[in-house]
């Protein structure tokens, strides 16, 4: 397929922090031959395939997406979302001739930083990190494949090239004020914070914007939380309802929901296409696109102002729902628990973290912040049972 001019070359990377190629051909005759050896592929092929067999990237089954330790099959969890934020991803690269690995590998790790019972886990630990700068998910992220999931023998991370850590950083744009997780990592391996990524880490995130605004709609249907009462009060909703009735009028309703879900992700697709198509013209390589001062890829105007109507709705609906109020400051009881418990008595902590723990502040709680959130959800419920002697109670909200 031929490639854009402004999209991202895996031959044409800014490297990776460590220079592993070049450490391991030093260790003897041969060695870095083999190391070169391991299958046909490009810079960005290898960055995707090193999240896909991370530890951090299997923990993601049993992270909360919308529903807290879901007792269904069918409920979307991180990892599933993940996945279907890669096939839009891909889609939208493919359609775009950018390059899809390097979309695909940012789709499968925007969420890698998530704690436990998602932006609940989330809110519990930046209350508990106040004193030691807080702690956001998106930081997190990088720091998880920069410094904590550590499969390597000769460095920390899983050393990724500088283009997919950038996407990480500032997929939703330039960042003017990086917390401390974000500065540390820039210091070491300076990322341009203050410029806007590639246009594959801008498809990444609208790819995420268009799987979870859909899906989400499919599991509030599903878990019975949302109704079609309730859809018909966004007036594009309505429209598309109507056109599927048109033509399946004789089609069973959960079907129909279900083709509106598709249609409505479509629709997204498209107008993301025509729109980014017509912002890129003219731009003759990747940097012109980090130099725009813009974002080039996403939504038309009309499309991101239905997508903000509709994010609006599924707070009032689906995310602040009396019951979800509920399970999420259960679940963030749990996290704070463990905080609590972990920083007063390190000998609850896994002796291999025991053993790397720092003892001087910041440090420590941040290390202790970082283990709470590599946990799954039912991880954390376990770990707060053998803790206090109890199960934590009402977490499954469906």
């Amino acid at each position: 397929m031929t490639r854009a001019p402004y999209a991202a070359d895996p031959a044409q990377t800014r490297g990776r922090e460590f220079d592993v190629a070049r450490r391991v051909g030093e260790a003897g005759s041969g060695t870095q031959a083999r190391a070169e050896s391991r299958g046909p592929r490009s810079e960005f092929q290898r960055d995707r395939d090193r999240i896909i067999h991370s530890m951090s990237f299997r923990r993601l089954k049993s992270k909360t997406q919308v529903f807290i330790a879901p007792d269904g099959d069918h409920y979307r969890t991180r990892l599933t979302h993940s996945l279907e934020v890669a096939q839009i991803g891909r889609v939208l690269a493919r359609a775009l001739a950018l390059d899809e690995d390097l979309t695909e590998g940012l789709c499968l790790a925007h969420d890698l930083g998530h704690p436990p019972f998602g932006h609940a886990g989330e809110d519990a630990l930046s209350e508990a990190m106040s004193r030691y700068g807080g702690f956001c998910h998106n930081a997190q992220a990088l720091r998880t494949v920069m410094r904590i999931e550590s499969p390597y023998p000769s460095h920390d991370g899983l050393n990724l090239t500088w283009d997919l850590l950038e996407g990480l950083a500032k997929h939703n744009g330039p960042v003017e004020a990086p917390n401390w997780a974000l500065a540390e990592l820039d210091g070491a391996f300076p990322l341009d914070l203050r410029t806007w990524p590639s246009l594959e880490a801008q498809i990444a995130a609208v790819s995420d914007d268009i799987a979870y605004d859909n899906h989400d709609i499919d599991d509030g249907l599903r878990a019975g939380f949302l109704g079609l009462d309730d859809l018909m009060e966004l007036d594009f909703l309505a429209e598309q309802w109507r056109a599927v009735e048109r033509r399946f009028p004789n089609a069973p309703r959960d079907r129909l929901l279900r083709e509106l879900v598709r249609d409505q992700i479509g629709i997204m697709v498209n107008d993301v296409i025509e729109h980014t198509r017509e912002q890129a013209e003219g731009m003759g390589s990747v940097d012109d696109v980090r130099n725009a001062g813009r974002q080039i890829g996403g939504f038309s105007p009309h499309m991101a102002e239905q997508e903000r109507a509709l994010k609006r709705f599924m707070y009032r609906k689906l995310y602040y729902h009396p019951e979800q109020v509920e399970a999420a400051q259960r679940a963030r009881d749990v996290i704070a628990r463990l905080f609590a418990a972990y920083s007063q008595d390190e000998r609850l902590i896994p002796e291999d973290w025991q053993a790397r723990l720092p003892n001087g502040e910041p440090q420590r709680s941040r290390m202790i912040a970082d283990f709470i959130a590599g946990m799954s959800d039912s991880f954390a419920m376990q770990a707060c049972a053998r803790i206090y002697g109890e199960q934590p109670q009402g977490l499954s909200n469906v």
